[in-house]
């Protein structure tokens, strides 16, 4: 009897709050537009001229035939060889890098090999040196002083 009872009260709040929580989601769908904005009669005035799903008399008519189904075929066909082709390609490509340390070795070849910059061979205690004497050409001089105030 108690499990019974006990089942009717869990399906009358679950009723009761799925009720409570569609009430919520209407409103969300009615919004209200604050009166006393300067921009009420304007957004007013657009929520009602596009209040209505256009129709499908709305829609422009397309004078152009449409494909038949023969030539729709081909051109899935076509797409479906291009795929094939670019799978095959894929296919073909060698995604396998082999040994770690031969490619390390290929790349600081090639970097080496290229001019490098003045400003980027300098070392870390002339970037700091430069650094050191921007900060203290940034520094604010030392306060004027006005001698003794007037009397």
């Amino acid at each position: 009897m108690n499990a019974r009872q006990a089942k009717k009260i869990s399906g009358g709040l679950l009723l009761a709050s799925a009720v409570t929580a569609l009430g919520g989601c209407a409103t969300a769908f009615d919004p209200q537009t604050d009166e006393a904005s300067p921009l009420a009669p304007r957004v007013q005035a657009l929520v009602d001229a596009n209040r209505a799903y256009p129709r499908w008399e709305d829609f422009p008519r397309s004078t152009d035939p449409l494909p038949e189904p023969v030539e729709v075929a081909a051109r899935v066909d076509s797409l479906r060889g291009s795929g094939t082709d670019l799978a095959a390609e894929a296919a073909r490509i060698d995604w396998e890098l082999g040994d770690p340390v031969a490619f390390a070795n290929e790349v600081n070849s090639r970097i080496d090999a290229q001019a490098v910059a003045p400003v980027t061979a300098e070392t870390q205690a002339e970037v700091e040196a430069f650094a050191a004497r921007t900060r203290q050409r940034g520094t604010a001089p030392p306060p004027v002083d006005r001698g003794p105030a007037p009397r």
